[in-house]
C-alpha cells in the first residue's frame, strides 16, 4: 500500500473530517508520504473501514480465518434428545426402533421400504450410533434419527464378534428402557430384516414382552407361546433382534435384568460376548414375574429356517410376516441372499423409502 501512495496523489475523501492547511499550488500537487502525519491518518482510516464495515457487506467469510462459519443445516440434530425424538415419531403410543451405524445404511433403506409398504414408517425412530448416520437420516427425513451419546466408531461396530459390535449391541437395552420409561410401547428390529406383512396384529393380548425363537427346528403351527425350555447352554435361544415391549413394569424389569447380565458378562478376547445370551438369561430370570409371549414361528421365522428349508417355506406360504437375514455373516453375503430371494428392494424401489436414494 505504501508504494501505491507514493506513485499517485491522493484525493482526500475525508477533507471535512481532516482539513489540510492551504499550501502553494506546487506544494498541493506533491504526493503525500505514508509516513507523514496525514498519510498515517489516511492509512489508519482505511484500516478501520476495512476492519469494521467490509465484513458486514457480503465479503466471503473464508477471508477471515478466525471467524466461525455457520453450522451445517443438520447440525441442530446433535442436540436432539431421545425424549424429543420419541415424542415426534410416536403414533398411538408406539414407536418402532432400530439402531444403525453408517455401514448399515443400505440395509436401513431396504428395511424402511418394506415398512412403508405396510404404512408404519412414520413411527420409525433410527437410533444413530455415529454422527454420519445422524446427519444423513435427518438431512433426508428430519426428526427420525437421534444419537444417544457417546457416538461409536462406525467402522468397528458392525463386525460381529468384535468388541465394537458388543459395545454397539450392549447399548440396546438402555435405549429401549429409556423409551419405556417415557411411556411408549416399543418395537425393536435389526435392519437386516424385511417386512412381508403387518406384524402388529400378532401383538395380541397385553403381554409385557413379545419375542421370536432363533432355533431352526420346525415347530407345529399351534406351538406354545411360553418361553421355550433351556438348551444345551442352560438357556433358551431367543432372538434379541425382534422384540415388542409394552410400557409396563414387567418389560422394564426385563430390560434392567438384560443390562445387569451384560455387565456380568463383558466382552473379552477369550470370550467374545454379544447381547443375545444376556437377553436369554434375563428372560429366564424374570419368567416367573413377567408376562412373556413367544411369537408364532410361521410369521417370524429365523433366517436359518426361512432361507434353508424350502419345504417348510412352501408349507407356510402366506403366513410369513418378518424375515430375518441372520445365520449368515458379511454385508455382501447378506445382500446376495436377499437378492436371490427377491428381498433386496433398494435397487429398484429406493424412492419408496422415506430416505429415497442414498
Amino acid at each position: 500500500m505504501s508504494s501505491f501512495l507514493h506513485q499517485r496523489p491522493i484525493q482526500n475523501p475525508f477533507s471535512n473530517a481532516y482539513p489540510i492547511s492551504p499550501r502553494s499550488s506546487s506544494t498541493s500537487q506533491r504526493p503525500i508520504s505514508v509516513f507523514s502525519p496525514t498519510g498515517l491518518i489516511i492509512l489508519l482510516s482505511l484500516m478501520v473501514i476495512l476492519g469494521v464495515f467490509v465484513p458486514w457487506s457480503g465479503m466471503p467469510q473464508s477471508m477471515f480465518s478466525n471467524s466461525k462459519l455457520p453450522s451445517s443445516p443438520v447440525s441442530k440434530w446433535r442436540d436432539y434428545t431421545l425424549a424429543e425424538a420419541a415424542s415426534f415419531v410416536a403414533k398411538n403410543g408406539t414407536i418402532i426402533v432400530c439402531a444403525v451405524s453408517h455401514p448399515y445404511l443400505p440395509f436401513l433403506n431396504n428395511w424402511l421400504i418394506s415398512i412403508t409398504r405396510h404404512k408404519h414408517q412414520e413411527k420409525v425412530l433410527v437410533i444413530a450410533e455415529d454422527y454420519a448416520t445422524l446427519d444423513k437420516v435427518n438431512g433426508k427425513w428430519p426428526g427420525h434419527a437421534v444419537l444417544v451419546p457417546p457416538a461409536l466408531d462406525s467402522q468397528t461396530a458392525h463386525k460381529f464378534g468384535s468388541q465394537g459390535f458388543f459395545n454397539f449391541t450392549a447399548r440396546r437395552p438402555r435405549h429401549l428402557l429409556q423409551i419405556l420409561e417415557l411411556g411408549y410401547n416399543v418395537m425393536y428390529n435389526d435392519v437386516d430384516m424385511v417386512w412381508l406383512g403387518d406384524p402388529f396384529p400378532h401383538f395380541e393380548g397385553n403381554h409385557d414382552v413379545y419375542f421370536t425363537d432363533d432355533m431352526t427346528a420346525v415347530k407345529p403351527l399351534n406351538h406354545s407361546h411360553d418361553l421355550p425350555p433351556p438348551g444345551k447352554k442352560g438357556r433358551p435361544y431367543i432372538c434379541s433382534c425382534m422384540i415388542f415391549l409394552r410400557a409396563t413394569d414387567g418389560a422394564k424389569l426385563v430390560m434392567k435384568k438384560w443390562i445387569e447380565e451384560l455387565q456380568a458378562q463383558p466382552w473379552s478376547k477369550a470370550k467374545k460376548a454379544n447381547d443375545q445370551p444376556a437377553f436369554n438369561w434375563a428372560l429366564m430370570k424374570t419368567a416367573g414375574v413377567v408376562d412373556l409371549y413367544l411369537l408364532p414361528q410361521a410369521a417370524f421365522p429365523t433366517g436359518g429356517l426361512y432361507f434353508k428349508n424350502k419345504t417348510w417355506v412352501q408349507q407356510t406360504k402366506g403366513m410369513h410376516v418378518i424375515i430375518h437375514n441372520n445365520y449368515i455373516l458379511g454385508f455382501e453375503k447378506k445382500i446376495k441372499r436377499f437378492q436371490d430371494y427377491g428381498l433386496w428392494l433398494v435397487d429398484d424401489h429406493a424412492l419408496e423409502s422415506p430416505l429415497g436414494k442414498l
